[in-house]
């Protein structure tokens, strides 16, 4: 059974995708950094580069993002064969001080900033518009050829005139009249940043891509996902909305998860994140993997442990590897672990082990939306592969940098900690009568809390009724929150006064 659990906190929403009750990927996306990945911008180009086939432009963040020449030849250049890329200078493409409209392909990524296209694409539920590309393409993941050649026809007949469409994953077995429909509803998008970005100057944004939540039912909502979950009933109602639009004969599948209790918790989900983090994972047949993050590259080691075998080394070790495979990509995918990765397999001889190996890695990396390339075995006997970074690993989104140990280990973020106090918060409510409660957290994470504590206890307190006080205290760990006291209001005042 496959599942999409939605968990809406109140400066955080997490978006949990399972699989036979396994977390298989899991997005977060917090109020005060939001996604910025497929906005558009009408930007200003600040610094043209010649010696990297680059320029900085500023879009109106913090950080200048980076144009390189192929993401600014316009792509009816790209395809074309007769021409040479290696000729074409990014100072024939774009000039210092000249307006562009950009759309981010790429986030920021530790000290780098966003990387930027000028081939704007607009995705809706069934296919992508691509307004300033005569091209039309179909998803790798279509295999069948009569399907692809079906789907181009359609293409053909309904694509506007001068514009380009890729039939996404989803439009497999999709009518002519649904699949006009998405272009009807990309066409109105395309028509407001065509009046946008004719408006003010530069940088500002042009058009902002749907949230957390409405894209989730965008994307992931499909014939595969038994059922959505989610445990707020405003944006339950807002998703159902969507869902009228986009897939009207999906909307049963949608569920609203009463906000009294912990929806993550119900599904087991907060423990599977906790194992994401984990540097070791243990196999079901008894191996681990080591994961090992550079600034260069992701190492695997594939080790095996407690599992004997019972037959001889060899097929132990086959036997390790393949395991290992699975897992591999599955961890992959759910910690979002993007650029170059080694694999450290252990040692096989047989050359037909080998490629069973591999092709069970490439098999299994399928299931991934994400684009990635096995590039095959090194003469040092390590696997190599490449996987596509869009977005930041999930443990960037709940781990921050410890003050003790100086960037050496990790802590939860305050985001998280105040989740945490929510989730306690539900707790009380549904099985207690209690009026007050008062609350021990880390006398650092206390101090990191101190702008946003005003504004969290105002909503906590109204939402759940219970009057709430936090008090900071060595004694309380820095991943951790203690109930210190909880029942009337008069009690809890007391012990604070004493």
């Amino acid at each position: 059974m496959n599942q999409i659990v939605i968990d809406c906190g109140f400066n955080q929403d997490r978006v949990a995708l399972l699989e036979n009750d396994e977390l298989v990927e899991l997005y977060i996306e917090e109020d005060k950094n939001k996604r910025i990945l497929g906005n558009v911008y009408k930007a200003r180009v600040v610094n043209v580069l010649p010696g990297m086939q680059a320029a900085f432009v500023d879009i109106g963040l913090k950080k200048n993002a980076f144009l390189y020449v192929k993401d600014a030849i316009p792509k009816e250049m790209l395809l074309n064969k007769d021409i040479d890329l290696k000729d074409i200078s990014i100072r024939d493409v774009v000039k210092t001080g000249q307006e562009i409209i950009v759309q981010i392909m790429k986030e920021a990524i530790g000290t780098k900033g966003p990387r930027v296209t000028t081939h704007i694409s607009l995705p809706g539920r069934y296919l992508v518009l691509m307004p300033y590309t005569d091209y039309i393409g179909i998803s790798r993941r279509i295999n069948d050829r009569e399907e692809k050649n079906r789907l181009k026809e359609i293409a053909k007949s309904i694509k506007p005139k001068g514009k380009g469409v890729i039939l996404r994953t989803a439009a497999k077995g999709k009518s002519e009249e649904e699949l006009k429909d998405d272009i009807k509803f990309l066409l109105k998008l395309h028509q407001k940043i065509e009046k946008e970005k004719d408006i003010g100057y530069a940088p500002r944004i042009v058009f902002k891509d749907m949230d957390l939540i409405h894209r989730t039912v965008r994307d992931l909502f499909a014939k595969n996902i038994d059922k959505i979950i989610i445990n707020d009933k405003e944006k339950y109602e807002s998703i159902i909305e969507l869902a009228d639009i986009l897939t009207p004969y999906f909307k049963n599948k949608i569920e609203y998860f009463d906000d009294g209790f912990d929806v993550f918790s119900h599904f087991n989900i907060d423990s599977m994140i906790e194992k994401a983090l984990d540097k070791k994972i243990w196999l079901k047949n008894g191996s681990y993997l080591i994961i090992d993050k550079t600034e260069a590259l992701t190492s695997i080691d594939v080790n095996t442990g407690k599992y004997v075998g019972n037959i001889n080394l060899e097929d132990t070790v086959y036997k390790t590897n393949i395991e290992s495979a699975k897992e591999i990509a599955k961890q992959l995918r759910l910690r979002n672990i993007g650029g170059i990765i080694i694999i450290d397999f252990i040692d096989m001889t047989n050359e037909e082990d080998i490629k069973s190996v591999i092709h069970c890695l490439e098999n299994e990396m399928k299931k991934d939306r994400t684009k990635s390339t096995v590039l095959g075995i090194t003469r040092l006997g390590l696997v190599e592969m490449t996987r596509k970074k869009s977005r930041k690993r999930i443990a960037s989104k709940i781990l921050t940098t410890c003050p003790y140990c100086e960037g050496t280990g990790k802590i939860y973020s305050e985001d998280y900690i105040i989740n945490k106090i929510e989730k306690e918060m539900k707790r009380i409510k549904t099985h207690t009568n209690s009026e007050a409660v008062l609350f021990n957290i880390n006398s650092y994470i206390f101090n990191i809390l101190e702008e946003k504590k005003e504004e969290y206890i105002k909503y906590a307190e109204k939402r759940y009724d219970i009057k709430i006080f936090i008090e900071a205290c060595n004694g309380v760990e820095l991943n951790d929150i203690k109930v210190k006291k909880m029942g009337k209001i008069g009690d809890v005042k007391k012990l604070i006064e004493n």
